[in-house]
């Protein structure tokens, strides 16, 4: 009898927050963008409530219009080195570049992360949609979005190659005979393509879990293209149901026409949930933080999905302007849907700004209500689960204690971990070796 689907949930660390204000909250350490101590507390208040994983995500341009925690934080893969050693079971997945990035440095930071944590490692595959990218890594331009997936693609394939370096048993480390590995395990990739040309093979032998976790951040068609072929997982911003349902759809439907399972891929939906006591007590929340930040911060805010464009050169209260093919070489989908949502409900610019900072979430409510709305998307397909956006330090502990109870004594959450590994939380089997089953094929021959 197969075991019923359980949802899947992830938190992401946002140091002191994800808006230009968050930082002033009197709960938020004004320095937690580069505070351990901070990291670790959130870290290991999702690790309570028993979540797969906790994210981090990352950047590589800003300007003095960039909201606080992207002026100053950690680099992904330090952190998380960090976390493994002060949490014991949960996920630990942070965000590098195939745009900016080798393929064998990525390869080796992420088994490093991944052993450091005994399984817990995950890699958020992205393809950096900053045009400014380029000018802090010695590049003339910013590769267009086709071009960004393209070398994508062939970076997964390379980085995946270089996990399979070693055999499991590889390294055999007989002090008596003196063999320290066996050579006929050791594999190199010698791969040659069109924007990498790598050798190998990796100076680190293969994971607890065969290879890391890869998850891809992006929902734009060559995005969705490349997760179905390539990822675990898939980090996704629907905010209704019937856009995730029909994303969910499409997205499983391109997993199995790559030839793979549609459980071979997780989806999970970022929100950002505000719990009251009542459901009038979550709205006034909402409607707080909503105010929170003066409309000239909200129009930079904005401006940083398209390629940081001056939006403050337009009337305030005419409608959302024209921009032509502005954003189509960033934040591609996300810059649609915001074009798409003015031009369906004639929009002006100060309520496109003002959603973009506050953008109003399906998940508000009281813990009952929030739950209601996280079952009801998951037993529908619309997600296989769900990254919680904290708007405060407290948001994640009020989640923790009060939804995730509701969750577990429905059945559809965890109340222990069962494994020990990120892939055994999700679901997924461990990777087999591809040089290790070359042999068997030929040893059947």
């Amino acid at each position: 009898m197969s075991k019923a689907r359980q949802l899947k949930l992830g938190s992401i660390i946002l140091g002191v927050g994800g808006t230009m204000s968050s930082w002033r909250h009197p709960s938020v350490p004004v320095d937690a963008s580069v505070n351990l101590e901070f990291y670790t507390q959130q870290a290991q208040t999702a690790e309570r409530g028993k979540f797969d994983l906790v994210f981090i995500a990352d950047g590589l341009f800003i300007t003095e219009k960039s909201i606080p925690h992207f002026l100053n934080r950690f680099e992904p893969l330090t952190i998380l080195s960090a976390l493994a050693a002060v949490t014991t079971r949960i996920g630990l997945v942070g965000t590098l570049s195939s745009s900016y990035s080798e393929p064998f440095n990525a390869a080796r930071q992420f088994a490093s992360l991944d052993h450091i944590s005994k399984g817990r490692g995950g890699w958020n595959l992205v393809t950096s949609p900053l045009e400014g990218s380029a000018t802090n890594y010695s590049k003339a331009s910013h590769p267009t979005h086709g071009e960004r997936y393209e070398i994508a693609e062939e970076f997964l394939d390379v980085v995946r190659g270089l996990w399979d370096s070693w055999e499991t048993d590889a390294f055999v480390r007989n002090k008596e005979t003196g063999v320290f590995f066996d050579p006929a395990k050791l594999h190199r990739v010698n791969h040659e393509g069109k924007h990498f040309k790598v050798a190998g093979p990796l100076n680190i032998a293969r994971t607890k879990q065969g290879q890391p976790v890869v998850f891809q951040a992006g929902s734009s068609e060559p995005g969705k293209q490349l997760a179905a072929k390539g990822a675990d997982a898939v980090f996704t911003g629907q905010n209704s149901i019937e856009d995730a349902r029909a994303f969910y759809e499409d997205v499983k439907r391109r997993t199995v026409e790559e030839g793979r399972a549609a459980d071979d891929l997780s989806i999970m939906v970022g929100i950002v949930p505000i719990i009251g006591k009542t459901d009038e007590e979550a709205e006034q929340r909402y409607q707080e933080a909503a105010r929170q930040t003066p409309i000239e911060e909200a129009l930079d805010v904005l401006g940083r999905f398209f390629d940081h464009h001056d939006f403050h050169q337009y009337a305030l209260d005419e409608p959302f302007p024209e921009l032509g093919d502005l954003g189509q070489n960033s934040f591609r989908s996300g810059t649609d849907r915001i074009k798409a949502r003015a031009r369906e409900h004639g929009q002006t610019l100060r309520q496109v700004a003002l959603e973009a900072v506050a953008p109003r979430s399906p998940f508000i409510g009281s813990a009952e209500t929030v739950a209601d709305t996280l079952q009801h998307w998951f037993e529908t397909k619309a997600a296989d689960g769900f990254i919680v956006h904290p708007i405060t330090p407290e948001d994640l502990n009020i989640f923790v204690d009060d939804v995730v109870p509701i969750l577990q004594e429905r059945g559809v959450f965890r109340t222990e971990y069962e494994f020990d590994t990120l892939r055994g939380h999700l679901g997924l089997p461990v990777p087999e070796n591809r040089y290790a089953n070359q042999k068997m094929a030929e040893g059947a021959l």
